[in-house]
């Protein structure tokens, strides 16, 4: 399972890395990306909790 953060659509509201820090971090632009290439099969229910409450859609998890 892969993570990716639209980052014309993040509006950098801090949930993501809130709820699943071992997953999604702040770029250097204030953003947030995925910091890993795979999500962790333990941290996959957490990583689709972050993609299906962040206001703008901007995570996709597939």
């Amino acid at each position: 399972m892969k993570a990716k953060v639209d980052q014309d659509t993040c509006i950098s509201c801090g949930l993501c890395p809130s709820l699943c820090p071992e997953v999604f971090q702040f770029n250097d632009d204030g953003k947030a990306h995925a910091i890993v290439p795979e999500v962790p099969t333990d941290l996959e229910d957490t990583a689709q909790e972050a993609a299906d409450s962040c206001p703008v859609s901007a995570i996709t998890v597939e």
